[in-house]
């Protein structure tokens, strides 16, 4: 299964296996990772999975993708920063193994 590495706010980093199709979000929700509730289960109605994609993966993972995220995202997430995503809408793949998310301060 490939792996991605949260990055909490403070620079404590774990490393969790997601599975292929299954979601980032879900990834920290399953394994207990602080900092990521995902509040609305994936629904795309909150905010409380917003995570900074690490720059070295920003171009693999890409902007948000779909323009309700995009919205949500400047609508209720705090702090937006390039690489701003909604991480329950990262599906797993191959390519996203080693994947490195940072999660805010605080979510909202």
């Amino acid at each position: 299964m490939p792996k991605v590495t949260y990055v909490d706010h403070e620079g404590r980093a774990s490393d969790v296996e997601v599975e292929l199709g299954d979601n980032v979000m879900h990834g920290a929700v399953y394994n207990g990772i602080e900092g990521i509730t995902g509040e609305c289960g994936g629904g795309l109605s909150c905010a409380t999975c917003h995570c900074y994609v690490d720059e070295d993966w920003v171009e693999t993972v890409g902007g948000p993708s779909s323009q309700a995220e995009e919205e949500l995202l400047e609508a209720v997430a705090a702090e937006l920063r390039p690489g701003s995503r909604l991480c329950c809408q990262i599906e797993m793949t191959p390519a996203l193994d080693g994947l490195v998310v940072h999660m805010p301060e605080h979510q909202f």
